[in-house]
C-alpha cells in the first residue's frame, strides 16, 4: 500500500463541534442543495433531520390485541410510540424523586436567510452546531425498581399535524415579524396549541424550530417587539440557553459544565449569563446537578456549603466532602442518564448467581476469549465485551451455548446487514426470531416480544455495535431487561460514538464496574491488519498483493469527484468482480465539491440517470432513508406513486409518504462515515480531498477504512494530514454523568 500526497477542495466536518467551530451534519437527510450556514451537527442523530421528535398517539390498553396492532405498525411509527412512552415514564419519575438544584412571494434578506437555515437542517446540513468537555465514588445503594412500561401500542400513522388555525395564526406573526411563513407548520408543531400568542409574546421560541440561529431569532424580535427588543430580555437569555443545551446535545453532550454554559452564552452576547442560566432552571426548562469530582490535591469543602448534602441530617454540616461540579442538562437526557445506571445497576445486582454451574459445560467447549466470555456471562449480570469484525463469532457463539442451555436468547445489532453478518456465523437466517435489529426489537417489530409487566421475554440479551448506544435507546433497551436477565454489550470501542447524546459504551469502559473481555481475534488479511493499525494511532504500509488497497491520489476535488465515479462504475467492477451496488463510497461531508451531494449528483449521471421524476429521484436510484432521526437505512427506489415513494431496503418494501420524502430521503451512493456505521459492503471507496484534512480524526478513518470486506480504494488529497489525524486527533470529549451515576451504585469491578 502506497499513500501519496494532494490538495484542496471542500469538505465539512462531522464530528461534534464547538460553538464557535460547528461541522456538518452527519448521518442525515439533507435534500437542499441551496441549504445556508456553516454546517452543524455533530451527529447523526440530529442529523436529523430538522425534523424534532414527534409524539406519538395516546396509549391505548396493552393487554389482549396490542401486541398484533404493535407488529402491523411500521418500524418508524413503532418507534415513536415507545419513545414517547419513554417521556411519559420520565415525567413520572420526575414526580416521584425529588428534583435537583433549582437555581407567495420570494423571499430575500434575513427570511431568507432563516429559511435556508431551517431547509439545510432539515436536509442534515445542521447549521452551526454545537457548543461545547470524574468522581469519587459513593457509597454503594440499592438499584431502584425502575418503572415498567407497557407493551408497545399503536400509534397514530404519523404525528398529529397542527390545526390549520393554528397555522394559519402563526403564519400571520411570522409575516409580522419578517420571518418566512413557510415556518408556521413547524413552529406550531414545536409550540403546540397557543403557538401564535406564545410566538408573539416570546419571539426568541422561534429557537425551538430546526435551524433557527439566536441571531435570526433577534433580528425575528427586532422587527415585533420593536424598542421593547434588548441583548438583556429575559426571555432571550432563556432561550438561548435552551438553544445551546440543545446544540450541545446534537454534540452528543449530556449536560454541559456550569462554567462552559456561562462562556458561549457571553459570546452569544448574553449580558448577564449567571442570570440566564438561573431564570432557566427556575422556569423548569432545564435540569442542574451536583456531580463529585476526585482531583488529587483538590481543597474538600463542607458538606454544608454543597447544595446537593442530605437535609435535615445534622450531623453531616462540619463532614467534608470532595469537590463538586455543576452540570446543567436538558430534563429529557438528563434523565434518561439516571435511569439508566438505575437499570444498569438493576442488571449486576439481581442475576441469579447459583445458575453459573450450568454454563461450565459450555464454556469448558470454547476456548479463548470466546470461553472467557462465556466464563464472565456465567457469574454476572453485565459484561462488556470488545473486538473487530471477526470478533463477531465470539457473541455469536455465547448466543448458540445460551440457546443450548434452553435459554431465552437474543442477540441485537444496530443495522439488518449486522444481523446479516452476526446470522453468518451461526449459519443461521437472518429472519431468525433470535437475530433482530435494537429499533425492531425496541418497537416490537422483532423479537420475543414483551411479558404482562412490559419487560422482554428473555433471558439474556447480547447487542452488539453497542458504540451506537445513545443513552435515549440505551435506557429504553436496559430497563426492558427483566429481574435476572444478563446483558452483554459488545462492539469496536474504536469506531466513531453514537449519533444521539452520551457515550453509554465508553463510559462504560472507563467505569469498570463489570466484567470486559477482549476479544483476541484479529481482523485478517490486508485489510485488517490496516484497521487495527489505524486503531492504535499507526497508518502503517500494508502489503496487498491481491490489491486489496489501493490508494488513488488526486489533486483537487473535481479530480476526486471524476476518479471516485471511475472507480465505482469501472475500475472495481472489472478488477474485482464486485458490482457497482455493492460499493460504497464515504466522504466527510454532504457539503463541498466533493461532498456527499457531489458525489451522488455525479454517481447518478453516470450509474443511473434520469430526469428525478419523483422529488429528484427515479427508480433504481440508491439511497440512505431515515425513518427516524440519527438512523440511516440503506435502500433503492422501487417506484412512486400518490402512496409514495416506494423502497426496498434490507429487504424490506418501505412506503415513504410523499410529503416526507424530502426530509426523509437522500441519494446513497455516497454517505457519510457515520451514515455507514454498522453496515459493511465488499468495496469501499474513501475520498478525502484536500479540505477535509481538518475534519478528520482516527475514529473517522477507523470507520470508513473498516466499511470494506474486500477491497478499499482511498482516493486521496489530503497529503500528510491522514497519518498526522490517525496519530494524533482522537475522539472530541462528550460531557456525560453515567461514570459518576454508576459509580454511586455499582463497585467498581478493579
Amino acid at each position: 500500500m502506497s499513500t501519496e500526497p494532494e490538495p484542496p477542495s471542500t469538505t465539512e466536518n462531522t464530528g461534534p463541534g464547538t460553538p464557535d467551530d460547528a461541522p456538518p451534519a452527519e448521518g442525515s437527510v439533507e435534500t437542499d442543495p441551496t441549504a445556508a450556514t456553516d454546517g452543524g451537527p455533530a451527529s447523526e442523530a440530529a442529523a436529523g433531520e430538522g425534523a424534532p421528535e414527534s409524539p406519538a398517539a395516546d396509549a391505548t390498553d396493552p393487554e389482549s390485541g396490542a401486541d398484533e396492532a404493535a407488529r402491523k405498525l411500521s418500524e418508524a411509527e413503532a418507534e415513536l410510540a415507545a419513545q414517547k412512552l419513554e417521556r411519559e415514564r420520565i415525567e413520572r419519575r420526575k414526580a416521584e424523586k425529588q428534583g435537583p438544584i433549582p437555581a407567495g412571494t420570494k423571499l430575500s434578506g434575513k427570511a431568507a436567510d432563516l429559511l435556508a437555515a431551517v431547509r439545510a437542517v432539515e436536509g442534515g446540513e445542521k447549521p452551526a452546531a454545537t457548543v461545547f468537555a470524574d468522581p469519587e465514588p459513593a457509597p454503594r445503594r440499592p438499584a431502584a425498581e425502575p418503572v415498567r412500561r407497557p407493551q408497545p401500542v399503536a400509534a397514530e400513522p404519523a404525528a398529529t399535524a397542527p390545526a390549520p388555525d393554528t397555522v394559519e395564526a402563526v403564519r400571520r406573526v411570522l409575516t409580522g415579524g419578517g420571518a418566512p411563513e413557510t415556518l408556521a407548520p413547524q413552529v406550531a408543531a414545536a409550540l403546540g396549541e397557543g403557538a401564535a400568542q406564545a410566538l408573539g409574546e416570546d419571539p426568541w421560541q422561534l429557537l425551538r424550530v430546526a435551524g433557527v440561529r439566536p441571531e435570526q431569532a433577534d433580528g425575528f424580535a427586532r422587527a415585533l417587539l420593536g424598542a421593547e427588543c434588548a441583548p438583556d430580555d429575559e426571555r432571550r437569555g432563556r432561550a438561548v440557553t435552551v438553544w445551546l443545551l440543545e446544540q450541545a446535545a446534537l454534540a452528543g453532550h449530556t449536560a454541559l459544565e456550569l462554567p462552559a454554559l456561562t462562556a458561549v452564552l457571553g459570546r452569544q452576547g448574553v449580558p448577564d449569563a449567571d442570570a440566564a442560566v438561573q431564570s432557566t432552571l427556575a422556569e423548569g426548562e432545564a435540569l442542574a446537578f451536583q456531580d463529585a469530582v476526585d482531583e488529587p490535591g483538590a481543597a474538600p469543602v463542607r458538606a454544608a456549603e454543597s447544595e446537593q448534602a442530605q437535609e435535615g441530617d445534622e450531623n453531616d454540616e462540619d463532614e467534608e466532602t470532595g469537590p463538586v461540579r455543576v452540570l446543567v442538562g436538558l430534563e429529557r437526557y438528563a434523565l434518561a442518564e439516571e435511569s439508566l445506571a438505575d437499570a444498569l445497576a438493576r442488571v449486576v445486582n439481581s442475576v441469579d448467581k447459583e445458575a453459573s454451574t450450568a454454563w461450565e459445560s459450555a464454556a469448558a467447549s470454547a476456548s479463548g476469549s470466546t470461553a472467557e466470555l462465556i466464563r464472565a456471562v456465567a457469574g454476572h449480570g453485565l459484561v462488556l465485551h470488545t473486538g473487530g469484525e471477526a470478533a463477531r463469532a465470539e457473541p455469536a457463539a455465547l448466543l448458540t451455548a445460551a440457546r443450548s442451555l434452553g435459554l431465552r436468547a437474543v442477540a441485537a445489532c444496530h443495522t439488518p446487514d449486522g444481523r446479516r453478518r452476526l446470522a453468518a456465523h451461526l449459519n443461521a437466517d437472518d429472519g431468525d426470531g433470535f437475530l433482530v435489529t435494537v429499533p425492531g426489537l425496541l418497537s416490537g417489530a422483532e423479537g420475543p416480544g414483551r411479558d404482562a409487566e412490559g419487560a422482554f421475554a428473555l433471558d439474556l440479551l447480547i447487542v452488539l455495535d453497542a458504540p451506537q448506544l445513545d443513552v435515549e435507546t440505551a435506557a429504553m433497551l436496559v430497563e426492558s431487561l427483566p429481574d435476572g436477565a444478563r446483558l452483554v454489550l459488545g462492539g469496536d470501542p474504536a469506531m466513531l460514538w453514537s449519533a444521539g447524546p452520551g457515550r453509554v459504551f465508553a463510559d462504560l469502559l472507563a467505569a469498570r464496574v463489570c466484567p470486559q473481555v477482549a476479544s483476541r481475534t484479529p481482523d485478517p488479511g490486508p485489510l485488517g491488519e490496516l484497521v487495527s493499525g489505524v486503531g492504535i494511532g499507526e497508518l502503517n504500509q500494508v502489503e496487498a498483493p491481491g490489491k486489496e488497497i489501493v490508494i488513488v491520489p488526486v489533486r483537487d476535488a473535481g479530480e476526486a469527484v471524476h476518479r471516485t465515479v471511475q472507480l465505482v462504475a469501472d475500475s472495481v467492477p472489472r478488477a474485482f468482480g464486485i458490482p457497482a451496488e455493492q460499493t460504497v463510497v464515504v466522504t466527510p461531508g454532504h457539503g463541498g465539491a466533493a461532498g456527499t451531494r457531489a458525489l451522488n449528483a455525479a454517481l447518478k449521471e453516470r450509474l443511473n440517470p434520469g430526469p428525478g421524476r419523483f422529488g429528484g429521484f427515479d427508480p433504481g436510484d440508491r439511497v440512505a432513508y431515515s425513518p427516524a432521526p440519527g438512523r440511516t437505512v440503506p435502500g433503492q427506489v422501487v417506484t412512486a406513486d400518490a402512496e409514495g415513494l416506494h423502497l426496498s431496503c434490507a429487504g424490506a418494501a418501505v412506503v415513504v409518504p410523499k410529503e416526507r420524502v424530502e426530509q426523509s430521503v437522500r441519494h446513497g451512493w455516497a454517505l457519510t462515515a457515520h451514515q455507514t456505521v454498522g453496515s459493511r459492503w465488499p468495496a469501499a471507496v474513501v475520498v478525502l480531498p484536500g479540505d477535509a484534512a481538518q475534519v478528520l480524526s482516527r475514529p473517522w478513518v477507523y470507520t470508513a477504512f473498516s466499511r470494506a470486506e474486500r477491497h478499499l480504494s482511498v482516493v486521496h488529497g489530503v497529503e500528510q494530514a491522514l497519518a498526522a489525524a490517525v496519530a494524533e486527533v482522537t475522539a472530541k470529549p462528550r460531557t456525560t454523568r453515567l461514570p459518576v451515576l454508576l459509580r454511586t451504585q455499582v463497585p467498581s469491578a478493579g
